[in-house]
């Protein structure tokens, strides 16, 4: 009885079975990355970073020359008008101060009555010198005295009246509201002026940016000394490649993101675009209005802006590696259907970095391939393993309905 071999037999079918699903693997075409074609909302940004600016400004210098006393505020101290923010040595202007209120108080108590005195005395010595005259003339008129001793009579009258005259110019110059009172008055408020001169104070209220002064220090007129920004309206400034512009509207919004704050976005709108384009950097400035101005942002802060410059409730979508040869608002795609290889050209509508709009050339459920770069040839049998398009946004603020952010620089 002959023996049966079932292990060679075993072998010769494990290598047909082998060889054949080998074969059918092949005729099938290699496996590749794909992308399904889906329909979702999509919000198209464009990405920059800028500084945050404080649109008023004020310089504080002082306007004589001085040493520095006192500095009584510092940079990110808050002020409101009439904050003393610095002090400056004023023995000297002081001590002539006090000196003017001594001559007013002087004018008034000696001065003054002093005046009034010698004005009586005058009279007195004018009746007097009248009287000495009358009689002198009696006298006269009798041959009993010279024709001399009536002329000096009549002189003395004279210098008498003179006296008076004077007397009561100066006591009409010394009384209340008159002209030396006034000298005085102007005085020492031109002094008290000088004085308070020496004490800067803030004329209006904002946030202290920089400070240029401390104690011991000369200072003079047309030196900066604190630069403080008023409260108000507040910007961020933003140099946006050019390539952008088209994209670009006033009113348009943005969510902006302080460096310094990454979890707490707020709010910007396009307010400014510059009429014209930096030759040198290609770029053009774009202001952006903060209102509300949160509390944590500091003046030039460094701050990331997503301005919102398109938008659709529902749309085709494909991601951009699987576009090539884009231009004019068109691109390539390698399509598969049936299981074989076709490119297809398809017109794009808001595009980005992550994913673009498909207007035309794709329907909804359709398969591309990943790698737009393929060299397979039209007709090639494929199979494709499917990606996911979706991915997550670490801000949620700005993905509040699944919306896909779409980033441009």
């Amino acid at each position: 009885m002959r023996t049966i071999r079932y292990k060679p037999i075993v072998i010769t079918a494990s290598l047909i079975l082998l060889c054949g699903f080998i074969l059918f693997r092949w005729l099938q075409g290699p496996t590749l990355s794909a992308y399904r074609v889906v329909s979702m909302p999509l919000v198209q940004t464009v990405v920059a970073t800028g500084r945050l600016v404080t649109v008023s400004r004020t310089q504080v210098g002082s306007e004589i020359t001085g040493v520095v006393l006192e500095r009584h505020v510092q940079e990110g101290d808050r002020v409101v008008k009439g904050d003393i923010l610095l002090v400056l040595k004023a023995d000297d202007i002081a001590a002539q101060v006090r000196q003017a209120k001594s001559a007013l108080i002087e004018l008034e108590t000696s001065t003054r009555p002093q005046a009034k005195v010698a004005l009586a005395n005058a009279k007195i010595q004018l009746e007097q010198a009248t009287r000495e005259v009358v009689r002198r003339q009696d006298l006269a008129n009798r041959s009993l005295i010279s024709a001399e001793l009536l002329e000096q009579a009549l002189q003395a009258e004279n210098l008498a009246r003179n006296t008076v005259e004077s007397a009561s110019l100066k006591v009409a110059a010394a009384a209340p509201g008159n002209v030396e009172e006034t000298v005085l008055q102007e005085r020492l408020a031109a002094l008290q002026a000088q004085l308070a001169k020496t004490i800067l104070r803030a004329e209006v209220a904002g946030t202290v940016l920089t400070r240029n002064a401390e104690p011991g220090d000369l200072i003079q007129p047309g030196r900066v000394l604190f630069t403080i920004a008023l409260d108000g309206r507040t910007e961020i400034h933003v140099p946006l490649d050019e390539r952008n512009l088209s994209l670009l509207a006033l009113d348009q919004s943005a969510v902006a993101i302080a460096d310094s704050y990454p979890d707490n976005p707020f709010a910007a709108r396009i307010n400014f675009i510059a009429p014209s384009i930096n030759p040198q950097s290609g770029t053009v400035e774009v202001k952006l209005t903060v209102d509300p101005v949160p509390d944590f942002l500091r003046q030039d802060m460094t701050v990331s802006v997503n301005i919102e410059t398109g938008r659709r409730d529902k749309t085709l979508v494909l991601p951009n590696d699987a576009l090539s040869n884009i231009n004019r608002g068109k691109a390539q795609v390698v399509l598969v259907k049936d299981g074989k290889l076709k490119r297809q050209t398809v017109t794009l509508g808001l595009r980005g970095l992550a994913m673009s709009e498909i207007l035309t050339g794709l329907s909804i459920g359709d398969k591309v391939l990943a790698d737009a770069s393929s060299t397979l040839a039209d007709g090639t049998k494929v199979r494709v393993e499917l990606q996911h398009t979706l991915f997550t946004q670490k801000n949620t603020e700005m993905n509040t309905k699944n919306e896909l952010p779409v980033k441009l620089n």
